[in-house]
């Protein structure tokens, strides 16, 4: 078997300044088990992991030397996690009193999902988002339409 038991085809691996530290923020912001961890000499984390829902996240430490630099020291991020959650009202508010800062507060989307994106203490970006609506491609196409950004993309072509 390619894929180990327990394990999803994609797994995030996210690379933190401080993943120790990490590991307890997502146990408080999104209710994550921790599964394990493997520290080096120097007490770093060569490599964590936490189930949250039914995924993974695999977590280190930063290690420059191997190329290894968490958002922080790269000053951003494109990358965001996504998770689907049943109250992502609760679900947010539960990640910023753990310490996440909103960056895009929920609301209902033009897709059918009620979404938001917060940026957790380390720097990687979370859009979180529970479904309230299924939509056909069309009425999607047709809704994007008026969203803010189709309605930017449309006046740029």
């Amino acid at each position: 078997m390619a894929t180990p038991r327990g394990m999803n085809t994609v797994t995030p691996h996210l690379v933190c300044a401080g993943a120790a530290n990490a590991v307890e923020f997502y146990k408080k912001a999104f209710n994550a088990t921790e599964m394990g961890r493997l520290a080096g000499p120097d007490g770093k984390l060569m490599h964590a992991a936490v189930r949250i829902g039914d995924s993974v996240v695999m977590l280190m430490d930063e290690f420059p030397e191997c190329g290894a630099v968490a958002p922080t020291t790269l000053k951003g991020t494109p990358v965001s996690v996504h998770l689907y959650v049943d109250h992502v009202d609760m679900a947010i508010e539960r990640a910023v009193a753990a310490g996440a800062k909103v960056i895009m507060p929920a609301d209902d989307m033009f897709w059918g999902d009620r979404y938001g994106v917060l940026e957790d203490p380390f720097g990687h970006h979370w859009s979180i988002a529970t479904h309230i609506r299924d939509l056909s491609h069309e009425e999607i196409v047709e809704a994007s339409k008026s969203a803010m950004c189709g309605a930017d993309a449309q006046q740029k072509t």
